[in-house]
């Protein structure tokens, strides 16, 4: 087995173990989830559930990607964005739980630091690429250089993702289970085509997700919270920047796309015209309030990532690889 094999049975192993002890910790710190008003119905039952279980997935990927650690700068980048995402996240939760209201950080606040990281990311990208720095590998051997344009187009693609994930964190084991498939599609991508550790940490970060699915999975025992959304999303981006597949992950994460724009085309159309397009945004609320039970929009968004993971792998030749 691989190292990013072992790394991924390793991570979820100790998501598995430290569960249910850190759901009793959080749930004694009084580290609850407080419901937004806006949420639908059937959401005000969630009240009270323990949050900032982003931490079970950071441990155990940390622990999985440490195990089998790759001496490799790129991994080392990788690492410090995803901890400093958390971290922001961390603050946010912290600000939910303490005020006792759904409201953290103000958004301003947020975007800024976010900013800041990435764009601190990406000086440590620009000073540390020598072959075409600011090219974008296509498919069969293709590329587009950008030129300076790349580096504001990354930035904002970090930031982009990072809170598409949390926008998509609304339903019980919705973001856990796609991060799941996007990150072992990612390294299964990277597995052949590199070796600075980038496959390890894919897999670590789908084996932490996938032990805390076993909690988080509906009726959910905790939360992932900003601390684990906000990471999981500059994680993922993080690691296809450093390892130049940003075009594929765009392709791959095309659920978290959909979950982003459906809010902005909400907005935009009901600062225009006063009408709104959906329901309730991001869109799986919508489908929520068009009477599919939660369980069935988890799942199918589940299967739907899961094809789309499976023709990515099929257009760059993987499977045949493995097969």
């Amino acid at each position: 087995m691989t190292k990013a094999g072992w790394a991924f049975f390793l991570a979820a192993a100790v998501s598995l173990a430290i569960g249910p002890k850190a759901i009793e910790l959080l749930a004694r710190l009084k580290l609850r989830q407080t419901i937004s008003e806006d949420a639908p119905e059937r959401h005000r039952d969630k009240q009270g559930t323990p949050m900032m279980g982003g931490l079970i997935i950071l441990i155990g990927t940390a622990v999985g990607t440490a195990a089998f650690w790759t001496q490799s700068s790129r991994l080392s980048a990788v690492v410090l964005l995803t901890l400093a995402f958390a971290g922001l996240g961390f603050l946010d939760d912290m600000l939910i739980a303490t005020r006792g209201k759904s409201l953290g950080l103000k958004a301003r606040q947020k975007l800024l630091i976010q900013f800041v990281l990435a764009i601190a990311f990406m000086i440590w990208v620009h000073a540390n690429r020598t072959a075409y720095p600011t090219g974008v590998p296509l498919w069969g051997g293709r590329m587009i250089d950008l030129g300076w344009a790349y580096y504001p187009i990354a930035v904002l693609m970090i930031v982009g993702m990072s809170n598409a994930f949390n926008l998509a964190d609304g339903l019980d084991g919705l973001v856990s289970g796609l991060t799941v498939i996007v990150a072992l599609t990612l390294g299964a991508i990277l597995m052949a085509s590199e070796s600075s550790g980038m496959s390890t940490i894919s897999w670590a970060l789908a084996g932490g997700c996938i032990g805390f699915l076993w909690y988080n999975c509906n009726p959910a025992k905790v939360f992932m919270g900003d601390t684990g959304s906000l990471a999981l999303g500059a994680a993922t981006a993080g690691i296809a920047i450093a390892a130049r597949i940003e075009f594929f992950y765009l392709v791959i994460c095309l659920i978290f796309l959909v979950e982003a724009f459906s809010v902005m085309l909400q907005v935009a159309s009901f600062k225009s015209t006063g009408k709104r397009i959906f329901k309730m945004t991001p869109i799986h609320h919508h489908f929520e309030l068009s009477g599919w039970p939660e369980q069935k929009i988890v799942v199918r968004f589940w299967i739907v990532q899961g094809l789309i993971s499976l023709a990515v792998l099929g257009w760059l030749g993987i499977l045949k690889v493995w097969r």
